[in-house]
């Protein structure tokens, strides 16, 4: 009985202001026993922790590195500042690179959808450093923008000093499980497009020198995709230093997870361990969408406008995450801001939705001006007055 009170006195927990989860992270941290020095596991649409082992000690990452290059080149593709049809002519710096590689030659021409499939599915460090002197100019430059890109998502405990992750001579390449997680979220929710490649057990290249053609054999390294079902990627790392890492998502149920395993001391460990958190995430919680990104929420009272009222709709997705088994009654109260003084313009906050469960507020989301309202112009305050006037 009295583990049963302990329990229920943990459940609530408010993660940020935008998404939520009613859970016990310490009973979560109890059942489980990862091994490996940090972990973490997360709701992929939510962020929600519910799980956790030094999540933030600075650690080598090794390939998981890539996971933040293969980002950059799916917003630069997003961005029209590269094509996927582009091509790339590899340097003698990144075809000098060790370790997993498609053995690119120097002048090799490859298009950039052939090496990023070929960074996805079989971790190559020449294809990234190919690809970041494509977008970057030089790796050097593309490292700044992996950097600044850290800072902009709140990766507190990262540093970047290559795009692939190989060992360097200082301790200043680090990333923490948490920051994984964060790009890792990032990465499958924003471009999920990257699932093409990540999902790929096997496929094949053509090598172009001035020798002919070759064809080269790809294989993933992340062998989630074989062992557990619902598996969707993501990014393998190990060196001497790293030991061995993983940053693995998978999907079921209409529910997303994000397990990172950071220095496992055996390759076959790292997975055994995603799967285990993989296991406890699935059996034990439910998300419950109750809005969706865009939604009209009703309208706000203008004063001094063109117009009398402003719809509003809600700025992100009211996504909870809540218990197996427990009630997914969430109340919320949409509370607009009353006489808003014109001129409003698209996107303004006009009010916001308060979520609340079991009787505690779990959550708040904006309401955004879903138009511009001008202010009223003398005619039309005295068209208003007169319309009042005969009403």
């Amino acid at each position: 009985m009295k583990k049963i009170v302990t329990f229920l006195l943990l459940a609530i927990f408010i993660l940020n202001t935008n998404n939520f989860i009613v859970f016990a992270q310490e009973e979560a941290n109890q059942s489980l026993d990862v091994n490996a020095k940090s972990a973490i596991l997360i709701e992929a649409t939510t962020g929600k922790v519910l799980y956790e082992k030094n999540p933030d000690e600075k650690l080598s990452p090794a390939s998981v590195t890539k996971v933040m290059t293969i980002y950059l080149i799916y917003e630069a593709i997003a961005n029209n500042k590269i094509k996927w049809d582009d091509v790339v002519t590899v340097s003698e710096h990144a075809a000098s690179m060790g370790g997993s590689q498609i053995f690119l030659e120097p002048m090799e021409k490859q298009d950039v959808k052939t090496l990023t499939k070929s960074i996805v599915i079989a971790s190559a460090n020449d294809a990234a450093v190919a690809m970041a002197e494509h977008i970057a100019g030089s790796e050097e430059e593309f490292v700044k923008l992996m950097n600044q890109k850290a800072k902009e998502l709140g990766m507190e405990n990262s540093n970047f000093e290559n795009a692939c992750g190989l060992d360097t001579d200082t301790t200043n390449h680090y990333m923490s499980a948490r920051d994984i997680a964060i790009i890792s979220r990032e990465l499958m929710t924003k471009y999920p497009e990257v699932k093409e490649f990540t999902t790929k057990w096997q496929d094949t290249i053509t090598h172009k020198t001035k020798k002919g053609e070759t064809e080269f054999g790809l294989t993933n390294t992340n062998k989630l995709l074989k062992m557990y079902d619902g598996a969707t990627g993501l990014k393998t790392g190990s060196t001497s230093k790293a030991l061995y890492c993983l940053s693995g998502s998978a999907e079921r149920d209409g529910m997303s997870l994000i397990a990172v395993v950071m220095a496992s001391p055996e390759p076959k460990t790292r997975f055994e361990e995603v799967a285990k958190m993989f296991d406890y995430g699935f059996s034990n919680y439910q998300v419950v969408n109750c809005d969706a990104k865009g939604k009209n929420m009703g309208y706000a009272n203008v004063y001094k406008g063109e117009k009398q009222t402003v719809n509003g709709v809600i700025e992100n997705d009211a996504s909870f995450v809540i218990k197996k088994g427990a009630s997914t009654d969430i109340q919320k109260d949409v509370q607009m801001i009353e006489g808003i003084k014109a001129p409003i313009n698209k996107g303004t906050k006009i009010g916001e939705t308060i979520y609340t469960y079991e009787g505690k507020e779990i959550g708040r989301i904006d309401i955004l001006a879903q138009e511009d309202v001008k202010k009223a112009s003398l005619n039309d305050t005295f068209r208003k007055l007169i319309i009042d006037w005969v009403v």
